[in-house]
């Protein structure tokens, strides 16, 4: 890599997983990175991809886009095929990145459970291979809690991570929950970064003991601390009231809440205001749920003044406006994922697509963050600031 100053590294990413490219946004508006290549197999999530980008104007990739399934990437032609694309990239660019979060239903604890075996489950496997044929020079991969905590799941990890160790990368892993970067949003996942050998080595870090990298501070683009969030007096459940006003407590976090989130996208003017499922029946029990209560599996009604349960709008799950008899919108949706107001979602999406792939992505705001913390420990590389900081086991 180029010893270069801080603010010139220019990075290039190969996206998997892509879905609606919440991550990729979160990347794109960090300095240093460019897309330069997205996969994503369902059409429609590719359609919203493509839609949100245009408005946003943000430039098309690079290496344009790819709706094949990534496991055809492990055959002859089309592996040749994106192994040139990454070489090209290599020659113009610092570093080249793959960063992708494969389906999780078969790791969710809450999902199929398949694990390794379910088809789901395979996809990640095929993306670890993936690094390992193509070498980029660091990676990015997201999933589920399950994958980390299951005893079962956790064995498969473990695989993962000691392919990737045998071929030349030194690690770091966090479950993190994206609450801490500022999304009204109670949403663990593990994060799992990982950098080659021989970028560490050509920045002068000196490789002792297992590769763990103990210098990666994951702290560094966090802006709260779960300790801190969940120690406060947050609301709980109140009677519902249709179309009330509730004043917001003295003691939360403002920057938290759903009610802040609707206000600052302004979410009944936002185009996808109109974008919500009507109920066919049970407008009666949309009333009788108090505000706040969130804890049961289907039917949870959010909290104005609280922070949003992790956002999953699938497998029956319904979550109720705080205070209208109805579920939350596609805007609203958008705005708990923490996406900045400019981000649509074309109407001839289905409505289930459009609350699939707002509940399968990377929140802006954590994605923003994990790219931060991959750029700073960069840039420490580059600086030389690294030199002394030894990588050993966790």
């Amino acid at each position: 890599m180029k010893d270069q100053p801080k603010q010139d590294i220019n990075c290039g990413l190969f996206s998997f997983f892509a879905g609606a490219g919440f991550m990729d946004l979160g990347f794109e508006k960090t300095q240093g990175f460019e897309t330069l290549f997205t996969n994503e197999y369902h059409n429609p999530f590719m359609d919203v991809y493509i839609s949100a980008r245009r408005n946003l104007k943000i430039p098309e990739p690079k290496f344009g886009y790819s709706g094949l399934d990534i496991r055809s990437y492990l055959d002859s032609f089309n592996s040749s095929l994106l192994k040139d694309q990454v070489t090209k990239a290599k020659n113009e660019f610092d570093l080249i990145g793959f960063i992708g979060g494969p389906p999780c239903p078969d790791f969710s604890i809450g999902g199929k459970n398949k694990g390794k075996e379910g088809e789901n489950g395979k996809l990640s496997r095929t993306y670890i291979e993936l690094i390992i044929r193509n070498k980029p020079d660091f990676f990015l991969f997201e999933n589920v809690k399950g994958l980390y905590r299951t005893k079962k799941h956790r064995e498969f990890f473990e695989q993962l991570k000691l392919s990737l160790i045998e071929n030349g990368y030194y690690l770091a892993e966090k479950l993190i929950n994206a609450i801490e970067y500022g999304v009204p949003q109670d949403r663990e996942r593990i994060i799992l970064i990982g950098f080659r050998k021989n970028i560490l080595e050509d920045c002068g870090v000196r490789l002792n003991g297992a590769p763990f990298l103990k210098s990666f501070q994951w702290e560094n683009s966090t802006i709260y601390s779960q300790k801190e969030i969940f120690s406060l007096n947050w609301p709980t459940q109140e009677q519902f009231e249709k179309n009330s006003s509730k004043p917001r407590p003295n003691d939360i976090i403002k920057e938290l809440t759903v009610e802040y989130w609707f206000n600052k996208n302004n979410v009944s003017n936002h185009f996808n205001s109109i974008h919500h499922f009507q109920p066919r029946s049970g407008l009666s029990k949309f009333k009788m749920i108090p505000e706040g209560d969130d804890l049961k599996k289907s039917y949870k009604r959010l909290h104005r003044w609280r922070y949003s349960p992790t956002a999953a709008y699938g497998n029956n799950e319904v979550h109720l406006h705080p205070y209208e008899e109805r579920r939350i919108s596609v805007a609203e949706a958008l705005a708990i994922q923490s996406l900045p107001k400019e981000f649509i979602i074309p109407d001839h999406i289905s409505l289930t697509n459009m609350f699939k792939t707002i509940g399968n992505g990377v929140p802006y705001l954590a994605a923003k963050g994990l790219a931060q913390t991959i750029m700073t420990f960069i840039q420490q590389m580059n600086s030389k600031e690294l030199e002394y900081a030894e990588v050993i086991s966790q």
